[in-house]
């Protein structure tokens, strides 16, 4: 069974966004290992600029990506797809035997140029600009609806 990591910037606190992460993690079991890592968001101080920020918290991703994962970038500037095209991404890592893929999302400001290097991909979710807590929920119902299209199950229709 595949790992899917999603390590993220900030916690989730909205208790709605919470409820609907669950829905979501417990049909995944079925189909994946499904891990949140949350990191700390660094506060914004004048002891700080936007990229001592990008790059601290680079540091603590780049501790947390599990080791021979397949890392894909939550950015604006990634790849978009649609949900079949997502479901092919996902069905091309199991057929590839990829053990782990990690997809993040940075902070506020972003990555630092040490997590780009490390990326095999970018994904958008959209052109829009969404918070952080909701694209986590967003996310992760898309890599159920992924599963979901893969088994052939009724959830996503065209």
């Amino acid at each position: 069974m595949i790992r899917i990591t999603l390590l993220v910037v900030g916690k989730t606190q909205d208790a709605y966004v919470q409820a609907g992460i669950k829905v979501y993690l417990e049909r995944l079991k079925y189909y994946c290992t499904f891990t949140i890592i949350e990191i700390p968001e660094l506060k914004v101080s004048s002891k700080m600029s936007f990229d001592e920020i990008k790059k601290r918290e680079g540091e603590i991703i780049i501790s947390k990506i599990p080791q021979n994962s397949k890392v894909i970038l939550l950015d604006e500037n990634g790849k978009e797809y649609t949900s079949r095209e997502f479901s092919k991404l996902i069905d091309k890592s199991l057929q590839e035997s990829v053990k782990e893929l990690c997809f993040i999302v940075g902070g506020a400001f972003g990555f630092s140029s040490d997590v780009y290097s490390l990326v095999t991909s970018k994904l958008s979710l959209s052109k829009m600009t969404f918070n952080h807590q909701m694209i986590r929920l967003f996310f992760v119902e898309q890599v159920y609806r992924g599963f979901s299209i893969i088994n052939n199950l009724p959830y996503h229709h065209d």
